[in-house]
């Protein structure tokens, strides 16, 4: 039995977001993330990347952005903390025939969204509990998925869901919908013991865990 994502809207931790890439490897994704090939650190857990120097803001220089990457079955995927980028690269790092699925939790606001990008194209997206919202060059793509999950009218423009249901349980609703239509997965340990490479895709962090 996989872990799928769903998960994800209950873990309260400091990922500035997930992405999972379908056609490149983990190295190729953090590559075109901005990391450079030859600088993974060793392989380290979530709360080690704390010890990486990530920096969120210096006058007149970019924020710190950091990536740990692997795969699990068809999808490589890169957890991203701090200023990272992602977000602003899906359609470059779709780019030859790769798909790309972005889960990005929920923020003070905006709500936690999720965005598909094809090919070198951002396909859509929407916030999570404000699917009526919908954006890209094909806006639609999962309303047939949402409509079935009992999410959105089959127009689009209609909430189902009661509107006392409680918020995580809309949030797990609309994020199922992305995990089963890409068969996304990924575990929890990532995210807890698991050690992956990081790689810096933006600013310049202290890439070791050593601490003088």
């Amino acid at each position: 039995m996989s872990d799928g994502i769903v998960w994800l809207v209950d873990r309260d931790g400091w990922m500035s977001s997930v992405v999972f890439a379908r056609g490149i490897t983990p190295e190729e994704l953090a590559v075109r993330m901005g990391g450079d090939p030859d600088g993974a650190t060793e392989p380290i857990t979530d709360a080690e990347v704390g010890r990486l120097g990530i920096t969120g803001w210096r006058p007149a220089a970019d924020g710190d952005g950091v990536i740990r990457a692997g795969s699990g079955g068809e999808w490589s995927f890169a957890v991203e903390y701090g200023d990272s980028t992602g977000g602003d690269l899906l359609a470059e790092i779709s780019r030859d025939g790769a798909e790309v699925v972005r889960y990005v939790p929920p923020q003070e606001h905006p709500p936690a969204d999720v965005h598909y990008a094809r090919d070198g194209v951002w396909v859509c997206g929407y916030g999570l509990r404000e699917e009526i919202w919908r954006w890209g060059e094909e806006p639609d793509l999962f309303l047939p998925d949402l409509v079935a999950a009992g999410v959105l009218s089959p127009d689009g423009r209609t909430y189902l869901p009661p509107e006392d249901e409680d918020y995580k349980v809309g949030l797990r609703r609309s994020l199922g919908v992305v995990e089963r239509r890409f068969g996304l997965s990924l575990s929890p340990a990532v995210l807890g013991d698991a050690r992956l490479p990081a790689y810096a895709v933006r600013g310049t962090p202290r890439m070791t865990l050593d601490v003088s």
